[in-house]
């Protein structure tokens, strides 16, 4: 990478300066969080005798916005202690410090004249060669320059950023006409590798792309519901995942977006586009301009389209926003043909396409509302983004749409649905209407598992980074090695193979297993080593446990038992394969989802991995490993005879009888989840490629398979240690007779049962006293009801 940041700077310590100095600290770069100098005093600091020329005082903005990352949720930080690398200051005392940046994020006001203001400032004791970006989310880029020298234009920048920082996937970068071309292209990589980021070149034009098409989108979809008398309950049905977009739908959008800033970010555009008609598009309507006159905001202001407030009981309960009366009601549920058929459609593709065939209201309001979004996004395309591409990942990344603009467009068909705007008088670019002229029926295909889009009148291949392996590709090639009904194994290249789990919700059961067994003989013979890795929603949400319930409801015990054996055999063999393994987990990865991974010999996660062991939230113990291997941690982690174990088995206890789950791979590095070797990749579409890199590198290093080692336990002292604590917190109300015994089976697992103290013992041993444990905890009605609550409420059940 010919791009190195070693130190940033962020001016502004709002939510977003905050946040993206956050996100800087957690992927290791210092950063310097400046703002403005406090003109009061607050009644805490006079308490203590400070004055307005203090230096606590005099960077108390930034200092509190640091103190505040610990708080916010979700969290900004992968791991609280990252906010050490976040410097306080402010722009009076610590200007000069900005000469040590690398790179210098503008984060202030939306104002014009004050981004200048501040532009000229940093000028002069900018560092020559360092980059600097605003953060606006649609002030002109190039206005901004206005008066700036030739060296300094051709380092500045726009990144607009999205909110929250680290969880949202766009970076909108937006180069001036002056920017350096190279260093574009360098921010970029960066961005794309340090950040985790998916970055849009966006062209210098109000909102940019995805809040130009986003806000155009929202705006039609409130005249559509005016036109035709929908309340919001029925916007939000027809406007979220039946229409491939996220749970919060239109209005829950807004709210949380703030309705303000909404209106604000729509008369950006109004009030710098050239065209009557687009104007027109981004007036925001009367219903909208009264809420924000009443106050009612969002969820900032506590009450928008929705209000949350305590019913019967004391519980709370969200009512809606009738736009007519302007008062609140209870919601009222939404029930239709179209909407039922979206609903058991899998994939957003099938969803779409079911909503609009029903023919309902529904139908109409989602075909009303696209066909215009569909339109404008045509009409946008060389004058807020150069490809249809750019434009389908900004509105993917930044709007968590499942499909783009143009992607929807193919789904629902493009000739077909071009013919059926066109009979109900919709203007179509005509640059859509020739290229359909010319036979064309999509604007994405594929070849051979390569994809192309319509450019410039004709097919151009979508460029993609090394650094991206997209194991649905590789399967259209015919790199399949091995397959069945949940697990493929497939060929990623350079000899390395890829076990990836496509059951659903990539649930191990009994067809993953098989397959793991298949592959680990697969990989001895013809392949220098494997990564266990999918491109799932969620890496692996654990176990199958439908059917665990329903052989311990038929008291089919020994069927149990052969399902844990097989479970148990299948990781040992992963584990002793004398190939280099490594896991490459994302999003989710529960209970044997952990388990899978823990034999391999690395672990390269996704930064944003939530990980844990959750069995006892339906009333078990893991039984695939994960037991045996913490017992097996703990004794490396104390090798000499005479340490004490407990101090590091009472973490691992806590940390699994809790069911404790990381926040973050760096997270579960400090629940000691992760091992020291094991690492973190900020961009989950790298993960892949780093996983298969480590495989490499080991085979290349001479890999050879490490010896088993026997297990030196806690025994009975451990056991009777543990199990005091677990009758300690029962005592104190904390946990159930259910979970005490749960506990106590946990402890007596983890210590290696009742063996003396010290006693070295097998893998299998251990692995023996998981399976018993798990065994009889299935045959406990209360398990039973736990695990049959998980299935049908999708949460823990406490009894």
């Amino acid at each position: 990478m010919s791009l190195t940041i070693r130190k940033a700077a962020v001016i502004g310590s709002g939510i977003m300066g905050s946040g993206i100095a956050a996100h800087l600290a957690n992927v290791g770069i210092p950063t310097l969080l400046l703002d403005i100098v406090p003109k009061q005093m607050t009644a805490d600091e006079e308490k203590k005798g400070l004055t307005l020329e203090h230096p606590a005082v005099r960077s108390r903005f930034a200092a509190a916005a640091i103190a505040k990352l610990k708080k916010t949720k979700p969290a900004p930080l992968y791991d609280d202690a990252f906010a050490a690398r976040i410097t306080p200051g402010n722009l009076e005392d610590h200007l000069e410090s900005l000469s040590g940046a690398d790179w210098i994020i503008e984060v202030i006001v939306e104002n014009l004249d004050a981004k200048r203001s501040l532009l000229e400032r940093i000028e002069k004791v900018w560092k020559p060669g360092a980059i600097v970006t605003s953060n606006t989310s649609g002030i002109s880029i190039n206005a901004m320059l206005e008066g700036r020298g030739e060296a300094f234009c051709a380092s500045f920048m726009g990144t607009h950023f999205f909110n929250p920082p680290r969880y949202m996937k766009l970076l909108e970068i937006i180069p001036a006409q002056q920017t350096d071309p190279q260093l574009v292209r360098d921010m970029k990589q960066f961005s794309e590798s340090v950040l985790g980021k998916g970055v849009v070149i966006a062209k210098d034009t109000p909102n940019f792309i995805a809040n130009r098409i986003g806000t155009y989108g929202l705006l039609v979809t409130l005249q559509e519901m005016e036109k035709g008398g929908y309340s919001v309950e029925e916007v939000d049905a027809a406007t979220g995942p039946a229409l491939g977009r996220p749970k919060s739908a239109t209005f829950r959008t807004l709210d949380l977006v703030g309705l303000d800033t909404f209106v604000h970010v729509a008369d950006n555009v109004r009030n710098h586009v050239d065209r009557d008609a687009e104007r027109r598009a981004f007036a925001p309507p009367a219903a909208l301009t009264e809420l924000v006159a009443r106050g009612w905001l969002g969820e900032k202001s506590g009450q928008g389209f929705y209000m949350k407030r305590k019913g019967s009981g004391g519980k709370s309960e969200i009512l809606s926003l009738n736009l007519s009366t302007m008062e609140y009601f209870p919601q009222q549920r939404v029930n239709s043909a179209s909407l039922e058929a979206a609903k058991l459609a899998k994939g957003a593709k099938e969803k779409t396409k079911a909503l609009l065939a029903a023919g309902d209201r529904y139908s109409q309001l989602a075909w009303n509302i696209m066909k215009q979004v569909l339109v404008y996004s045509a009409d946008k395309v060389g004058e807020i983004a150069d490809s249809i591409q750019e434009i389908d990942e900004a509105m993917k990344w930044g709007f968590s749409w499942e499909l783009g603009p143009f992607e929807t467009w193919d789904a629902i068909g493009l000739v077909r649905s071009v013919q059926r705007m066109e009979s109900e008088g919709t203007s179509v670019p005509d640059w859509v209407k020739e290229w359909i002229a010319k036979g064309n029926t999509s604007f994405y295909r594929k070849e051979e598992g390569k994809r192309f889009y319509v450019s410039g009148g004709e097919f151009r291949q979508a460029e993609q980074a090394p650094e991206e392996i997209d194991l649905r590709s590789l399967k259209e090639q015919n790199r399949v090695i091995k397959s069945n009904t949940g697990a493929s194994l497939i060929d990623i290249g350079d000899g390395v193979a890829c076990l990836e789990f496509h059951s659903p919700n990539n649930a191990i059961g009994g067809d993953i297993l098989t397959l793991i067994q298949q592959s680990v003989e697969e990989v001895r013979r013809n392949w220098t080593g494997l990564v266990v890795a999918n491109q799932g929603r969620n890496f692996c949400v654990g176990a199958n446990i439908m059917l665990l319930l329903m052989e311990a409801q038929d008291e089919e015990w020994d069927e149990i038992d052969d399902i844990i054996r097989l479970f148990q055999q299948s990781m040992l063999k992963l584990k002793r394969l004398d190939r280099p393994v490594v896991a490459a987990p994302h999003r989710m990865t529960l209970g044997g989802g952990v388990e899978a991974c823990m034999p391999a010999d690395q672990i390269v996660a996704s930064a944003e991995t939530y990980y844990g062991l959750v069995e006892v939230g339906v009333g078990l113990i893991p039984a695939g490993g994960g037991c045996k291997e913490f017992a097996l941690r703990v004794s490396q982690q104390a090798p000499h005879p005479d340490t004490d174990l407990l101090p590091y088995l009472g973490k691992v206890f806590e940390t699994v009888g809790q069911a404790k789950v990381s926040s973050s791979g760096h997270d579960a590095k400090r629940l000691g989840y992760f091992r020291g070797i094991d690492r973190i990749v900020p961009n989950e579409a790298h993960l892949i490629h780093e996983a298969k890199q480590a495989v490499l590198q080991m085979a290349a290093e001479g890999y050879t398979l490490p010896a088993a080692e026997k297990i030196r336990i806690a025994g009975a002292e451990g056991k009777a240690a543990l199990q005091l604590a677990a009758i300690g917190m029962r005592e104190g109300g904390y946990i159930s007779d259910h979970d005490l015994l749960i506990a106590k089976k946990l402890a007596h697992v983890l210590s290696g049962g009742d063996l003396p103290a010290g006693t070295l013992v097998t893998e299998q041993y251990m692995l023996d006293l998981e399976r018993e444990a798990f065994l009889s905890l299935t045959g406990e009605p209360k398990t039973q009801a736990r695990m049959q609550h998980m299935l049908t409420k999708g949460k823990a059940l406490r009894n």
